[in-house]
C-alpha cells in the first residue's frame, strides 16, 4: 500500500512538474500531449489545421512522463489526444482504461499489425532498432548476428546505449516479450558489465562515429537525420540490421489515441484520422523525421531500407510492459 501511494505521489509530482500552469486549448480546438518528435508533430498540426480549420494546442514531453501524467490526471486530464514515440506508453494508458475507442474509419487506414486488437489506439509511425557501428574499426564479418551476442564478454567495453531513454526501454520490452523474464534479466546483467552508458541516441551515435566505442544500439532515424544535414556525427557510421526476427530487429510502433475524458472527441478523432491518412503519412515520406509511414499504401522516405525488408519479430505492442522493464533494469543496475 505504501509503495502504491508513493508511486501515485510521484506521478502527481511529475504531472505538476510537466505542467506548471493550466493547459488551455485555443477556442474550439484540441489539446495534444505530444511525446513524438516536435518537428514531426508540428508539421502534422500545421497541415491538419490548414485543412480543417481546427486549432491544436500542443504540450511537448516524453513517453514515460506523459503516460504517467495521464494516469495521475485520470478523468480530469485536459488532453484530448496522446501521441508517443513508443508503444509501451500507449499500453500503460490503455491498461488504465483512459482511452476511448478509435473511430473505425481511422483504424481501417492502418494495418492490423500496427494497432492493438482493442482498437483503443492506432499506429502513426514506426522506427527500427539498429546496431550503429564504426566502419573504420569493424568489418561486416565482425558484426553481431544477434542483439543477444552483445552479452558476450568479447563485447566488453565496446558498445553503447542510452538505457534511461524510452527508446531503449521499448527495445528491452520487446526482448522481455520474446525471450521471457529470466533471459532478459540475464542479458541486462551482462549488458551492465559490457556496455558504456550515454544520454540519448544522438550521443551514442556521436560516440560510435568518434571511435569511442565500436557500436551502439539506437533507432535508425538518428543516422538518416544527421546524414541529411552535414553528416559530421555519422560519416564514420554504418547501420547493421539484425533481421531474422531477432529481438534486435524490433520495430517500435509510435501510437496515437483519444482520451476518454476528451471534451472535444469529434475534433480529436478527426486529428487522428488525418495523421493516419494520406496527408499525414505523406509528411513522413517528404519530411525530415525519417520515421516509417505505417498507413495502408503509404510510402516511407525513399532513403530508408523498406519496412518489409527488416524481418522484424512479431511483437504484441499492447503487452509491452514498461514497468516490468524498469524494474528489471533497475535490478541490473542500469537505472
Amino acid at each position: 500500500m505504501k509503495q502504491a501511494l508513493a508511486a501515485l505521489a510521484g506521478a502527481m509530482a511529475l504531472a505538476i512538474s510537466l505542467n506548471t500552469g493550466p493547459v488551455m486549448a485555443q477556442d474550439g480546438g484540441i489539446i495534444v500531449y505530444n511525446a513524438q518528435h516536435e518537428s514531426l508533430t508540428d508539421a502534422w498540426v500545421e497541415g491538419f489545421t490548414k485543412e480543417t480549420g481546427i486549432k491544436v494546442t500542443v504540450r511537448h514531453g516524453g513517453d514515460s512522463d506523459f503516460s504517467n501524467q495521464i494516469v495521475a490526471e485520470g478523468a480530469a486530464s485536459p488532453a484530448d489526444v496522446f501521441l508517443t514515440e513508443n508503444s509501451p506508453a500507449m499500453a500503460l494508458v490503455e491498461q488504465s482504461g483512459l482511452f476511448a475507442p478509435v473511430d473505425a474509419d481511422t483504424l481501417a487506414q492502418v494495418p492490423k499489425e500496427y494497432q492493438p486488437a482493442s482498437g483503443k489506439w492506432v499506429g502513426i509511425a514506426a522506427r527500427s532498432t539498429v546496431f550503429a557501428y564504426n566502419k573504420t574499426t569493424l568489418t561486416a564479418e565482425q558484426l553481431p548476428k544477434s542483439l543477444l551476442e552483445l552479452a558476450d564478454p568479447s563485447w566488453k567495453g565496446r558498445w553503447a546505449a542510452s538505457p534511461a531513454g524510452a527508446d531503449f526501454q521499448a527495445i528491452v520490452s520487446a526482448l522481455l516479450q520474446l525471450k521471457g523474464e529470466a533471459a532478459t534479466a540475464d542479458w541486462l546483467r551482462a549488458m551492465k558489465e559490457n556496455f558504456t552508458a550515454y544520454k540519448g541516441n544522438s550521443t551514442v551515435m556521436k560516440a560510435v562515429n568518434a571511435g569511442e566505442v565500436d557500436g551502439g544500439v539506437i533507432y535508425h532515424y538518428y543516422y538518416y537525420g544527421d546524414q541529411a544535414k552535414t553528416g559530421e556525427n555519422s560519416n564514420n557510421v554504418g547501420l547493421h540490421y539484425f533481421k531474422n526476427q531477432d529481438p534486435g530487429a524490433f520495430v517500435s510502433v509510435s501510437g496515437g489515441g483519444v482520451l476518454a475524458s476528451s471534451k472535444h472527441p469529434k475534433e480529436a478523432q478527426a486529428f487522428l484520422k488525418w495523421v493516419t491518412g494520406k496527408a499525414g503519412q505523406d509528411v513522413l515520406k517528404t519530411g525530415n523525421s525519417f520515421e516509417y509511414a505505417v498507413g495502408k499504401g503509404a510510402e516511407s522516405n525513399p532513403a530508408l531500407v523498406p519496412l518489409a525488408d527488416l524481418q522484424a519479430p512479431k511483437v504484441d505492442a499492447t503487452t509491452l510492459n514498461s514497468r516490468k522493464v524498469t524494474d528489471l533494469m533497475t535490478a541490473a543496475g542500469l537505472l
